[in-house]
């Protein structure tokens, strides 16, 4: 340290190593029975991409710990930001071991007890680690049978489980506890043969509506997030920030600030934060840092930045091709050709990025609000040069994050600044920091050539996506001359975009089902009707005959002056189908709806009332990018900077939320994001239905509205 500054220039060693010692699991849980199985046949794609670059070996232990007094811990490298797993993980737990569900409890993104997990994101917790969740604990079922025989003297066939009680079927006074058999002892078992999961039928807690664990406590303020934690001797960091993404910093003079008592100023390369044990005290001295910058800004903004998409030189993929695209145009009675716009959307959490990091040791530990615990300790190793045996991060609770939390920027300006002065520090970004570096939803471009034949058959479907990534550009209907093509590049946007809740689909659903509902209008049919002639996939039209018949739909062409729309799609496993009713007012431009009515089929539910809270979330979420959400911008210069420039669905604009879940004993699916991906589209054509305006940009602003409706008259 020099005087109050506290320096470092050295350049990190990018070394990070990784080792498992059991031995420090058992140190850090205590006595009990852990249960081990081999995770590697379970990862795939990014997850197995992410765990062979941190050289995880593929028999890396996963584990299940049963404590002396019949509690039993399951660690899962996820988190819980209230989508729910933190109560559908335990009935899964708690019916395939045959234990009460309140004797389960749960330990999740510590990156220092859980197993390695690639990140909660992508409505995969449920579909993807589901499955080997349960391997786990057919696994430890088979494991406590075999020391229930070994204690009571009877073969494993003879036994049962029940309320976490092992019995001799034919004599049920003849019994041990999960808590006995593990008490007084450390033990580490796994099985050679591994024994199947359950079948459905013998489900008896999954498949039940339970409230939410973590209900009661967030209820009552009791649950901590990342800033809700205090330790002696913590200091606040307010970090100098940049004005636009295209500025870079050429000094700062923070001679000033360094006047004020009790402030300090660390540097580390590019990072110069005001530190202080009072946050508005450094904030204010932030205020008298002096910097100069240089600009490197790209030339669009928000309104120009349509066309620089379709003329900036981009890379184009064919996602899909059926049939030919020259036969389909020649094949078609009625051709059509439309244009649609998305723009840039925040992911708008109500807890800001935020970050603590303070020191054990020689280890850096970090809490933080992150969805990928894993990913933001990897981050902070290479950029300490540290061991990931010397990085610890916990994600507690997180208030929200739809994508918008895979990033980890606090975590590791908490962690070098820790390091750096060997105190406590908790970065908690404010609302303008948050905007400023959020990985937007991208701004696209969809363009779509269709086409029908005499009979009312979709004969064509040529379909460009630009920018907003392929995920839900699926034709969906039956199209023998179809095509689908997606147009990337790098460096096209002006600041960092990334995941948005349903990726790319929010966009493509949006246009594809405009695109469905106007060529319905242009021949005179139903909406609904035209869906289902054109449409093969059983359970997408399974869910569209649901939210009809919950929606009470009757035929009419559009527009019909009823205010009716009409959209589906599937994401993450799961089929959608909405219906909506909307009204609008043609002097203001303003669009109220009504209700909205949901039919969702995935797979088997866990938990019904945590797959309708998610539901319910989604169609209110939904709202938010179709009608009001959109980022303002100046080249790397964000305008949007809180929610008085950037309005996020109230409560009074809620409308009437109908939900129908369809039962299906098969695998279960992502249910955190299907719900969403279908609410532009639906009140894009309820707001056609209802006055002849097309919209062909979300979201559907008044001023937008007006614009339209003035096309019609």
């Amino acid at each position: 340290m020099k005087d109050n500054k506290y320096y470092r220039d050295e350049v990190p060693e990018n070394n990070p190593t990784f080792e498992v010692d059991r031995r420090d699991f058992v140190k850090l849980l205590g006595g009990g029975l852990f249960i081990y199985f081999q995770l590697g046949e379970f990862l795939t794609g990014v997850a197995a991409e992410a765990a062979q670059q941190r050289s995880l070996p593929k028999d890396y232990n996963a584990f299940l710990h049963i404590s002396e007094d019949g509690t039993v811990t399951c660690l899962i490298g996820k988190i819980e930001m209230g989508q729910g797993i933190i109560t559908s993980f335990p009935q899964m737990v708690a019916d395939e071991l045959d234990t009460p569900l309140e004797s389960v409890k749960m330990v999740m993104g510590d990156t220092e007890l859980c197993p390695y997990d690639a990140g909660t994101w992508g409505s995969l917790s449920t579909r993807s680690l589901g499955p080997a969740l349960m391997a786990v604990i057919a696994e430890a079922r088979g494991v406590l049978l075999n020391l229930g025989s070994e204690n009571l003297g009877v073969a494993v066939e003879e036994l049962a489980i029940e309320n976490g009680v092992i019995f001799v079927k034919n004599k049920k006074n003849k019994k041990i506890g999960f808590g006995q058999l593990a008490q007084g002892k450390k033990i580490e078992k796994y099985l050679d043969v591994k024994p199947k999961a359950k079948d459905f039928s013998e489900y008896k807690i999954r498949g039940k509506s339970f409230t939410h664990a973590d209900g009661i406590a967030k209820a009552k303020g009791e649950a901590q997030y990342t800033g809700d934690f205090r330790m002696p001797g913590m200091l606040y960091a307010k970090i100098l920030r940049p004005p636009s993404h295209g500025a870079t910093l050429v000094s700062a003079d923070t001679s000033e600030a360094e006047k004020l008592e009790g402030i300090s100023i660390a540097r580390d390369k590019e990072l110069v934060a005001v530190l202080h044990r009072d946050i508005e005290k450094a904030e204010a001295a932030l205020a008298k840092v002096k910097a100069e910058y240089k600009f490197d800004e790209m030339k669009v903004d928000d309104q120009t930045v349509f066309k620089h998409m379709l003329e900036f030189p981009s890379e184009a993929r064919v996602v899909k091709s059926t049939g030919d695209i020259a036969t389909g145009k020649n094949s078609s009675n009625q051709i059509l050709e439309s244009e649609f716009h998305n723009s840039y959307v925040a992911h708008a959490a109500i807890e800001p990025h935020t970050a603590l990091g303070f020191m054990e040791g020689d280890k850096v530990v970090v809490r933080a609000s992150t969805q990928t615990p894993f990913g933001a300790q990897d981050g902070i190793a290479r950029e300490l040069g540290l061991g990931l045996d010397k990085v610890r991060v916990i994600a507690p609770f997180l208030g929200g994050g739809f994508g918008g939390k895979t990033m980890f920027r606090q975590a590791v300006e908490a962690a070098r600044l820790t390091k750096l002065t060997g105190k406590p520090i908790m970065v908690l970004w404010t609302r303008k920091e948050s905007f400023f570096y959020d990985n937007f939803r991208p701004g696209a471009v969809i363009k779509i050539t269709s086409g029908t034949d005499k009979s009312g058959k979709i004969s064509l479907w040529d379909y460009h996506e630009y920018f907003a990534g392929a995920r839900g550009s699926d034709t969906i209907y039956d199209v023998p001359n179809a095509k689908t093509t997606s147009y990337s590049a790098r460096n096209v946007h002006p600041f960092l975009t990334g995941a948005w809740r349903a990726p790319g689909n929010n966009t493509n659903t949006f246009a594809r089902e405009s695109q469905i509902e106007m060529m319905a209008a242009k021949i005179g049919a139903d909406p609904l009707d035209f869906r289902l002639k054109n449409l093969k996939d059983e359970r997408m039209i399974g869910v569209l005959k649901a939210v009809a018949d919950l929606f009470g739909w009757t035929p009419a062409k559009s527009p019909s002056g009823r205010g009716y729309g009409i959209a589906c799609g599937f994401d993450a496993g799961g089929y959608v189908a909405h219906m909506a009713e909307v009204k609008v007012d043609q002097k203001t431009g303003k669009i109220k709806v009504i209700r909205v009515a949901c039919a969702e089929e995935l797979g088997f539910c866990i938990n019904p009332q945590g797959a309708t809270i998610q539901l319910e979330g989604c169609i209110t979420m939904g709202m938010g990018y179709a009608l009001t959400e959109e980022v303002k911008f100046t080249g790397g210069d964000v305008h949007t900077t809180n929610f008085g420039n950037y309005q996020l669905p109230q409560f009074s604009w809620l409308p009437k939320i109908q939900t129908k879940i369809l039962d299906k004993n098969e695998a279960p699916q992502g249910g955190g994001e299907p719900g969403i991906i279908c609410m532009g589209g639906v009140l894009a054509n309820a707001v056609y239905d209802a006055c002849g305006a097309r919209l062909y940009q979300l979201p559907m602003t008044p001023e937008r509205v007006l614009e339209a409706i003035a096309k019609v008259k």
